[in-house]
């Protein structure tokens, strides 16, 4: 039996998760048009690690399954509703005629949080039977509030009410580290999104600890409560002004060099969790299948980090992207999470601004998150995504 990439990376450390980064209702549809694209001689081994990574049987009958656990996002979401628009657009209408006094944006919501109970439900299984340690769900808040505090923790609280297994996805704002230390406080589970520096790291495990306080005092029930802390990897690198600064600079800046500094600043902050013994899990997503410079076949965010305590939200297209090379790959090295980024790229770094507000521990106030580059581009690219989603409520409800 031939293990999945993502198996392997799993077996670097024991406390090192797969998630699954889309709706689960999404799995099954995208693994037959997987599995249809095989290799004729892969075939059976890729229908083996699939059916081992999510199945729907194994989860109902047993409870567990090879992801443990599931992160969703307004594209993501949008991606269940274009897979199966008649059910959806059936569900739009059933919302809409039970609350004729809600406008578009109320049956838009409504319908979210049942996209969000329904994922969560299809692997409720596997969070009973691992004692409320894996097969949780983030749903997030509304990516056009990012600064809004009371629309955000209002929508928070509307989607931790869909299960005891959703985990609340809030924007690495200001605002949104403000929320997170309420959600906490009222022992609800969080994962921050939108969230690329140590600066904001530093933020949401303040925020974490002071909600914790808060709970433990209040004696509210934490058996159920888990803290993520979401970095997006190539985002960071590739969304943001480090190309641009470098160039006004006459700074040659290489992809290798920029992934350096990726890894630079996921290591810095994930080191001082676990330094500090802070309860939040770092976790990456926005992962690359590339070639470095020396045209071998990496995907450095997954291989830079072996034998650490992560979460890696995987979704569709890079779990595919990673079996189609799968041959091509170094075998993991299990101390690579201990390996010291390169100096020489990251002193080459360090003369760029947007660099030094990434890296540094104080490199910037919370009120500049919500203005950080790679911030506004994916905060923007989500709302665009909620919006079209919107306008599928709009075009049902208007028939």
């Amino acid at each position: 039996m031939s293990k999945h990439v993502l198996e392997k990376l799993a077996e670097t450390n024991p406390e090192c998760e797969i998630w699954w980064d889309s709706s689960p209702l999404v799995y099954p549809s995208w693994k037959e048009q997987t599995l249809a694209s095989a290799p004729a001689e892969k075939a059976d081994e890729w229908a083996e690690q699939l059916t081992r990574l999510y199945d729907d049987a194994t989860i109902a009958a047993e409870g567990t399954m090879g992801f443990r656990g599931v992160t969703t996002n307004p594209p993501l979401s949008l991606q269940a509703v274009e897979l199966d628009p008649a059910g959806w657009t059936q569900l739009v209408k059933d919302i809409a005629a039970a609350n004729p006094d809600l406008g578009v944006e109320g049956v838009f919501w409504k319908f979210y949080l049942q996209l969000v109970k329904r994922g969560a439900d299809a692997i409720l299984p596997v969070f009973e039977k691992s004692g409320y340690k894996y097969g949780m769900l983030s749903g997030q808040v509304d990516p056009r509030y990012v600064t809004d505090y009371d629309r955000m923790l209002e929508q928070g609280l509307s989607i931790a009410a869909m299960g005891d297994n959703v985990m609340v996805k809030i924007p690495g704002s200001k605002e949104g580290y403000e929320v997170i230390e309420e959600l906490t406080a009222r022992g609800i589970s969080t994962n921050n999104t939108t969230s690329f520096t140590v600066s904001q790291y530093m933020k949401c495990m303040a925020a974490v600890t002071a909600g914790l306080q808060r709970a433990k005092a209040a004696g509210v029930d934490l058996s159920k409560w888990r803290s993520v802390i979401t970095h997006m990897s190539s985002r960071l690198g590739e969304k943001g002004d480090w190309a641009k600064e470098a160039k006004l600079r006459g700074i040659d800046l290489s992809l290798d060099e920029i992934r350096d500094g990726e890894e630079a600043v996921l290591k810095r902050a994930y080191h001082w969790g676990k330094d500090n013994d802070h309860p939040s899990k770092m976790l990456q997503c926005s992962m690359r299948v590339e070639k470095d410079k020396d045209g071998n076949t990496v995907s450095r965010h997954i291989e830079d980090f072996a034998g650490g305590d992560f979460v890696y939200t995987c979704p569709p297209s890079y779990i595919a992207g990673l079996m189609k090379v799968a041959d091509e790959l170094a075998d993991f090295d299990p101390k690579a999470i201990d390996r010291e980024p390169n100096p020489a790229s990251i002193a080459k770094l360090m003369k760029l601004p947007s660099f030094r507000a990434a890296y540094e521990f104080e490199g910037q106030a919370p009120t500049e998150f919500s203005m950080y580059g790679p911030f506004q581009s994916t905060a923007t690219e989500f709302a665009a995504a909620t919006r079209q989603t919107v306008d599928f409520v709009r075009m049902v409800m208007e028939g």
